[in-house]
């Protein structure tokens, strides 16, 4: 099965779904925009409408959707329009690409859930939108946290948040 999720700078959501238990795969790339097979740099200009998401291949068996959108939520800020942390414009927006109308209600009623139970301070901003061509980001994208430990991003913005997901797990 399939999930596509934005929240921001791939790097950053790539690692932590690599890092959750039922998921085979996960692969950065491109969804959302006007232009047939993005370039890295011509998503990174705004100019194309893409988002920079990661597509995720689990096992329903070990994970649901449900629990994905789950570790979605609390692995990125969705209050935040068109922005994650440092990173700003259109390409970092929060994003459900639904793969199918069960995908869409769940995420539809869990945002509607966090938004009852305010979870958040300010809005949920996140969209829900269908899931379209998925295109993939550049080899040099694929695993890029483990590909550039030493990488300062690396370091200071994916490390402290890899970490912090993986303590969650143990609780």
């Amino acid at each position: 099965m399939k999930a596509t999720f934005g929240g921001g700078c791939f790097w950053c959501t790539e690692v932590i779904f690599q890092n959750t238990k039922g998921v085979h795969a996960v692969l950065p790339g491109y969804m959302g925009g006007q232009r047939e097979n993005p370039t890295y740099e011509q998503v990174c200009s705004g100019a194309t409408g893409h988002v920079e998401v990661i597509e995720i291949d689990f096992d329903e068996n070990q994970i649901s959707f449900q629990e994905l959108l789950s570790v979605f939520f609390k692995t990125h800020d969705p209050t935040t329009r068109n922005r994650q942390g440092a990173d700003v414009g259109t390409q970092y927006r929060s994003v459900v690409f639904y793969h199918n109308e069960a995908q869409k209600e769940e995420a539809i009623a869990l945002i509607a859930g966090l938004e009852a139970a305010k979870v958040y301070d300010n809005p949920i901003v996140t969209a829900v939108e269908s899931a379209e061509t998925f295109w993939e980001a550049e080899d040099y994208h694929h695993d890029y946290f483990n590909q550039n430990p030493q990488n300062q991003f690396c370091q200071v913005v994916i490390a402290p948040k890899l970490t912090k997901y993986l303590k969650s797990l143990d609780h």
